[in-house]
């Protein structure tokens, strides 16, 4: 399948009617712990998106993808320990395009982020074992896969496991694939 081209930036508030239109739906937050999602709660994870960038020290980098001039999802970088130097990253794209490369997209520009930006040394990820294009996506990405996490969080079908990869800098650097978010 062809990888788009697909940009990130800084998350905003006007972004969340964009980001309703997916967060809504019942098949884009199957494997989440949170959603389908009310309005409200949109305008929520927004509006905390939005000020997690004035944050001191910054822990959340939350971005918009757009392909064109449409938001086509979210990804987000969450600076786990900037002592430690490692972070995390998650994703979400709307049903309409999946399939076609965008969350490799986005997960290529939140590793070069993370390594280029921020210095992080360990990035990880996580998904549920019943996402199989989640978990292509993050072994696209480079990222190597650790194990299978029992019962991590309540969904609305009972308790999920999650699948955990992870990329260390120095793997990332001899891939040197990164594209940097504006």
């Amino acid at each position: 399948m062809r990888q788009h081209s697909v940009a990130l930036e800084k998350i905003s508030f006007d972004d969340w009617q964009a980001i309703h239109s997916w967060a809504r739906l019942p098949e884009a937050c199957r494997f989440q712990p949170w959603g389908p999602n009310t309005g409200d709660q949109t305008c929520y994870f927004v509006q905390a998106a939005v000020e997690a960038w004035s944050s001191t020290p910054q822990q959340r980098f939350v971005h918009v993808a757009r392909f064109g001039d449409d938001a086509v999802g979210v990804g987000e970088l969450h600076a786990r320990s900037h002592a430690q130097r490692q972070g995390e990253i998650s994703y979400i794209v709307h049903p309409r395009v999946w399939g076609r490369g965008i969350g490799t997209g986005i997960g290529r520009q939140l590793l070069s982020l993370g390594f280029g930006q921020l210095g992080l040394h360990r990035i990880f990820a996580t998904c549920d074992p019943r996402n199989l294009s989640s978990a292509r996506v993050l072994a696209k990405l480079g990222m190597m896969y650790e194990g299978h996490l029992r019962h991590t969080a309540w969904i609305r079908d009972g308790w999920r496991d999650s699948l955990t990869f992870s990329i260390l800098e120095e793997e990332w650097r001899a891939e040197d694939v990164g594209v940097m978010p504006t």
